[in-house]
Order: structure tokens, then sequence, then C-alpha cells
């Protein structure tokens, strides 16, 4: 397929759901970057990272529901083009609420649907994923000729709920519109790899969220293990060429457009292990690489404990105070079962060839991130806090309360060390006295050098000492 870059999109109305995401903002801003007249974002969210960059280009904001239909006709109505991003349950806690990734990801889309129907819409790009031929059997350079994965069979809601939507957005391919039979509804499926690159909310945070507490200590399955990952540019081409292949108005053209009722695999063409693949970020941030290789069968064990527990605190998983479980079945799946594609389709039929390479890709994501890092608190890990926090307790405890029940044990055992009461409160005392003394030059350094961070810092030295004061004099040296 060989058109302009501004063919389908100069002077054409777009609507992106999930569009202040990170995916739907970088589309956004291409669009009109393209010359398109007008570009809708309808996303669940007021406001994202990518919100004053999407106003200031023009993209109008619908706050809405894709649940909603009628949050849906407000976004589509009048448009030419619909890319359909906006979905649920991908990643963490998400993963496990089956019921919500239902509603989003199939309701949602029938919405969508129904909406482009009774609008006239034209032109449908949904994005999908790999695991709707994916649930955990190995794959070696795939291709689309392969048959969905058995829905019964999938492990998460996501999967599951995204086939479904799939194949309800493919054979409705071809509709004729409401009000006028003479417009069809063409549409197609882009199933992209796991997504990359600076601002990414589902994968790397999480995982480098975990590395920093220090608890990204393993490894899943064989190091031959590869899987196919994406950048987001490239990702972003694979959509518009895909809205390109649905054109009926190309007039040396004939008949069917090429993309109309197709799906394509979009990946940066580099399959390669996860572990692999991230360590160069986690060396760059000074984390600790994992090392540690857990079989594929323990991981899945591990993994179902995580799905049990969990499940168990369900109607409470909105709230801020349950943290993100460590792995999940369909994650260790992920990156522990081979499973890579081929993108030949979407290069013969789209034109699709990634124009980020993996290596500019990860170079563009490394230095996001450690940007990021500098414009944070940092410090150490979790076992670092459990152990200075507890050593203080129970030198406060054997310093300050009296010996009843099991602190008779704690103020012997200091007797034994310090051979007195008085030697073991003066220890108290000026341990208490040398932190307070770090916490104050804390932040009076970091009142210079890393001011939107100096309170935190003072708290953090406050409680351990030494230990958080050698990560901010690291940042002055730096």
């Amino acid at each position: 397929m060989h058109l302009s870059a501004s063919e389908g999109i100069e002077g054409v109305r777009f609507a992106v759901t999930g569009g202040q995401g990170f995916v739907g903002s970088a589309l956004c801003l291409e669009l009109l970057r393209r010359g398109a007249r007008e570009v809708r974002s309808l996303d669940l969210r007021a406001a994202s990272p990518w919100s004053d960059k999407l106003l200031d280009a023009g993209v109008r904001f619908f706050q809405g529901d894709v649940r909603k239909k009628e949050d849906v006709g407000r976004a589509l109505r009048g448009v030419d083009c619909v890319f359909h991003l906006a979905s649920y349950g991908m990643s963490g806690k998400e993963m496990v609420q089956s019921g919500r990734a239902d509603e989003v990801n199939i309701n949602g889309t029938c919405n969508v649907l129904d909406t482009c129907h009774e609008n006239g819409v034209r032109r449908l790009v949904y994005v999908s994923t790999y695991n709707v031929v994916f649930g955990g059997k190995p794959i070696v350079n795939g291709n689309e000729a392969l048959p969905y994965f058995p829905i019964e069979d999938h492990v998460d809601a996501y999967a599951r709920s995204k086939s479904i939507a799939e194949q309800l957005v493919l054979k409705s391919n071809g509709r004729q519109a409401k009000g006028d039979k003479s417009i069809r509804l063409y549409t197609c499926a882009i199933r992209p790899a796991a997504i990359y690159g600076p601002g990414e909310e589902r994968h790397l945070p999480r995982i480098l969220s975990l590395a920093k507490l220090g608890l990204a200590f393993f490894k899943i399955g064989d190091p031959n293990v590869k899987s196919d990952w994406v950048y987001v540019d490239n990702l972003v081409l694979a959509l518009i060429l895909a809205s390109m292949g649905l054109l009926d108005d190309i007039p040396e053209r004939k008949g069917t457009p090429v993309a109309a009722g197709q799906a394509y695999f979009i990946c940066d063409g580099s399959p390669v292990n996860t572990f692999e693949f991230i360590s160069p970020l986690f060396r760059s941030l000074d984390y600790t690489v994992p090392r540690v290789t857990l079989d594929t069968s323990v991981a899945l064990s591990i993994s179902s404990f995580f799905v049990f527990i969990y499940t168990l605190f369900y109607p409470w998983l909105d709230s801020k105070w349950i943290p993100q479980p460590l792995i999940l079945p369909a994650e260790v799946y992920k990156v522990g079962v081979t499973h890579y594609f081929s993108f030949l389709k979407a290069r013969e039929e789209l034109g699709y060839v990634p124009m980020v390479s993996p290596r500019e890709g990860l170079a563009a994501t490394i230095s996001y991130w450690q940007e990021k890092k500098r414009k944070e608190l940092d410090g150490p890990t979790i076992f670092t806090w459990l152990a200075v926090t507890t050593g203080t307790l129970i030198l406060f405890s054997a310093a300050c309360l009296p010996p009843v029940g099991p602190l008779k044990w704690v103020i012997d055992f200091h007797l034994f060390i310090f051979r007195s009461m008085l030697v073991t409160r003066l220890v108290f005392v000026a341990t208490v006295a040398l932190h307070v003394g770090e916490a104050v030059y804390a932040w009076l350094l970091a009142k210079k050098f890393d001011p939107r961070n100096a309170t935190g810092w003072f708290w953090q030295t406050l409680v351990l000492g030494n230990f958080s004061l050698h990560f901010l004099l690291k940042r002055v040296r730096g």
C-alpha cells in the first residue's frame, strides 16, 4: 500500500477512545501533526500527564465512560474514523477484576460499534492484543492464520474479553450505516506486542517500582525464552497505516479496502528475552538485575497464590492501600513462555516497517526513567527499611519500656551487649540525636541541590539515618 503520509487524515475528524493514555495521546498528536481537521479524546480521566500537551495541540476532550452509550455517542457523533484504545485489566490488580474487564472491553466495544453504525462512521481501528491467540503455549514466528485461543482456557479476564471484543469488531466489518445504506463501516484490529517508551504506564512502572523496593530479585523461565516488544512510535505508525488501509475512496483501488476485516500483529521485529531486554534499564538506574531464576511451574504456583489472595480482597482492589500483586498467571506466561510473531502481513498490506529500532527505543526509555528518577526521592530497598525501623524499635523498647513479657528478653539481650541500662539508654539517645542531626543536614543539603524533595529527604533520613543520607550525597556528587 503506497499512500501519502496524510492520506485519509488531512481534513478528517477522528475520535480516540482512551485518548489521554500513553498510546492514545501519542496517536492524537500524530493525527494533528499530519493535518487532521479535528481529533477528539474520549477518556474516563479528566486529566493525565499528557493533558497539557494535548490541549495545546488542539485535541478536544470528552470525559466519559465507554460503558455508557450516551458518553460514546457524544464523542463519536460526526467523526469519520474511530480508534478504539480504551480497555481495562491489562496488568496488576486490574487483571483480577473480571467483571469490570468484561464491562469495559466487551460492553464498551459494543457501544462503540453501535454508535459507529448509528452515526455513519466509515472506519474503526481496534487495538487488540497478542493474547487473543496466545494463552501459555509456545508460538514461534506466528502469523495471523493462527486460530483464536479457546475462550474458556484463558487464565485472565483481559485476554478473554479482548478476544471476544476483537471478534465482534471484525464481524462488524462491512456493516451498513443505520441512516444511509450507501455508507459501510470498515473495521480492522491491531494486535500489538508489549508496549514501551517514555511515559509508558502499564509494564515498566510496576517492574521498576518492585526493583526500587528490592523485590525484583528473580527471573522466570529459561534464558532462551523470547517475546516481542513494540515502541510506542512504531505502534502509532501502524495504527495510522491501518486507518489508511480502511479507505474505500482511493481512485486506483477498487473493491473492499485492503485492511477491512483483517487483524495484524505489530512489533519491533526483534524478539528478545524479557529480562535481557530490561537489564540495561535496571543497570542505568542502579537497580539490582534479577539473578535468581524460577521455573515457570514454580512461578505459576506463586502467581496462583496471589490470585487467591487478591480475589479475597476483590471489593477493595480499587483502594490505594492494597499494593499491586507481585506476579499473576498471565504475566508468568508473558515472560516465561516463548511467543513472538511476524509483522509480514502488516508490511505487505499496510506498508508497516518499524521506524524506531529497539536500541533507539530503549535508549529513549532509559533517558526518560533516569530523568524521572532524578526528580524523585531516592532511597534503599524495603529490606533496609525493615531492618533499620525494627532495630530502632527494639532499641527503644530496651531503653524506655518496662521489662514486661517478651520485653524482658529484649532488655536482657541489650544488657548482655551494653552491660548496663545506663549505657543502653545512652546508646538510644545518641542514635536518636545522630538521626536528627543527619536529617537536618539532609534537609539543608537538599534545599540547595534537590529543593522539591527537601521535606522527603528530611523525614526519610530521620528514620533511616546514613542509609538515606548516602543516596542524597550520591545525587549531590552526580
